[in-house]
């Protein structure tokens, strides 16, 4: 094997753990209730429990199948980044369901599902591009940090800077206008 400085390297880093089921357990442990609430924040009405649960298993177990792809250090933002994927796939494959009734009492505290059942904050995000609405939930919600949102998007940091920047521009647009319509 040539290991001359620039020679092509078939193997992956003698130095990097490796990615057996040790490092997957403990990928689970620490991430699967992140990826449980991505889903129940984005399913429609939070959609059930189990949608939820079947679709972060989903993208664990594409974790497990792709795991020599997983960047150590960056575990979650390239799962967030399936998530992306695995949601847009169970979205084609449901009907079109009117959005209920919100109920007078939250079944839940957390407030993030306070603000996803909120009649007014679904209408102003439904006004912007599902990219403005992924991003700001990725940090909003997620708590995504910068470096983690590039990787998750896929464009250098400065990238994922500008595109946060420009989409809470636009969903501060949407809110004003939404609040101008209230007020006619």
């Amino acid at each position: 094997m040539d290991d001359s400085p620039g020679a092509p390297q078939d193997e992956p880093p003698h130095n990097r753990p490796p990615h057996d089921d040790a490092w997957f357990s403990a990928l689970f442990d620490a991430h699967s209730r992140a990826l449980y609430s991505y889903f129940v924040r984005r399913l429609p009405d939070g959609g059930r429990a189990s949608d939820a649960e079947d679709l972060a298993a989903e993208v664990l177990a594409t974790a497990w199948r792709r795991r020599d792809d997983v960047p150590d250090g960056a575990e979650l933002p390239w799962m967030y980044r399936t998530a992306g994927y695995v949601l847009a796939n169970h979205r084609r494959k449901m009907r079109a369901l009117p959005v209920a009734v919100v109920p007078d009492e939250p079944d839940d505290v957390d407030p993030a599902t306070f603000a996803a059942t909120d009649d007014v904050v679904r209408q102003v995000l439904s006004r912007l591009t599902p990219r403005d609405r992924r991003i700001l939930l990725l940090v909003a919600w997620d708590g995504l940090s910068g470096d983690e949102l590039a990787q998750v998007l896929g464009v250098s940091r400065g990238g994922a800077d500008a595109a946060l920047s420009r989409a809470r521009a636009r969903l501060r647009d949407a809110w004003d206008g939404q609040e101008q319509a209230v007020d006619a």
